[in-house]
């Protein structure tokens, strides 16, 4: 994925700036249906995306109510691999729902959840239902982002890209449905606080 300058971190956004941002948000059919880019990628991903029963269980006995809100580009690699994820874990959870923001028109957004000082997506943030933020997720799991430090930066850019995707298809979705879920739970039962690092709970 791109990287773009780093810029200085914001506090999170207040209640009523979020309440606003999340109603002018789109579903993620509606953003897979409008992307320009990768959309029969997104396409596919969101159709064949799974996640484990249990997990899906676990997200709808989680007390109150929940919303999502994601940043996103139709470009970028990881949105595509985890939000269809991060769908299919709360679709059978009414009281959870997911909206997505595009990160390049929400810039004061984005930099109130930056990852190490870049604006990395995507960021899936936890609002409860007077829209107070509960933490956020991004821009990859934790097993991924630790490698992207680590052995990332001593690979060619096609093999960084080639093993990267070598994970997401071994991994199927579940370490990016299991920390999200945490991080409602957190969320939902108490102890829960957003990310300095870009990976919620690290």
């Amino acid at each position: 994925m791109p990287a773009l300058p780093s810029l200085p971190r914001m506090q999170p956004p207040g209640t009523e700036f979020l309440a606003s941002r999340y109603a002018d948000a789109s579903t993620l059919e509606a953003f897979i249906e409008a992307a320009t880019k990768n959309q029969e990628f997104w396409r596919g991903v969101h159709r064949l995306t799974r996640v484990e029963e249990a997990l899906q269980e676990r997200a709808r006995a989680l007390p109150g109510a929940w919303h999502l809100l994601c940043l996103a580009e139709d470009w970028c690699g990881d949105a595509v691999q985890a939000l269809p994820v991060v769908a299919r874990l709360i679709e059978r959870a009414p009281s959870i729902d997911l909206r997505v923001l595009r990160r390049d028109t929400n810039e004061d957004l984005m930099q109130a959840h930056l990852t190490r000082g870049t604006r990395s997506i995507p960021v899936v943030m936890v609002l409860d239902e007077a829209f107070r933020e509960h933490g956020w997720w991004g821009p990859r799991p934790r097993l991924l982002q630790a490698w992207g430090y680590e052995v990332g930066p001593t690979l060619a850019p096609a093999d960084r890209s080639r093993q990267k995707r070598e994970w997401y298809a071994r991994d199927r979705g579940a370490s990016t449905a299991l920390e999200v879920l945490a991080l409602l739970e957190r969320a939902a039962f108490g102890g829960a606080g957003d990310s300095s690092d870009g990976v919620a709970g690290a």
